[in-house]
């Protein structure tokens, strides 16, 4: 089953912006960089913007830009902006089945599901769009 890219396309989408040192960047060029539709992008700025982590700038030579610092904005705080904090889907509907096992299941994965997550945003926390960017900047500087 395949995963949403909002999270992917939105660290992309505030690195540009991070790129663009306190510049306007317009939806379709932010689009047109990451490969995808301005619509797309659009969705995620409302999202971002609402998280406090973007802005627009209306008008002639307007677009999106970075309402933090680049190094104030945590991969966690993008993923929490855009995805479901649940990663681990439960059941849809509760097994069915009369032995422990369909009794148990949920309840018995509930806790290391949980750990799994918490270690997971602990790692997003840690790293920025300033280290994302500075990253990016030092495999382009190595590939010449």
């Amino acid at each position: 089953m395949p995963t949403s890219t909002r999270f992917i396309v939105s660290i992309h989408t505030l690195t540009m912006l991070a790129s663009h040192d306190g510049r306007p960047v317009r939806s379709e060029d932010l689009a047109a960089g990451i490969g995808t539709n301005p619509a797309v992008v659009r969705a995620l700025l409302t999202r971002l913007a609402a998280a406090g982590l973007t802005t627009s700038q209306l008008g002639n030579g307007g677009g999106a830009l970075l309402k933090r610092p680049d190094d104030a904005i945590t991969l966690l705080d993008i993923y929490l902006a855009v995805e479901d904090r649940e990663i681990f889907s439960p059941h849809r509907s509760l097994p069915q089945e009369p032995d422990s096992i369909g009794r148990h299941i949920v309840e018995t994965l509930a806790q290391p599901l949980a750990a799994a997550r918490e270690a997971m945003e602990r790692e997003l926390g840690a790293i920025t769009v300033a280290d994302v960017l500075a990253r990016i900047r030092h495999r382009s500087d190595a590939a010449g």
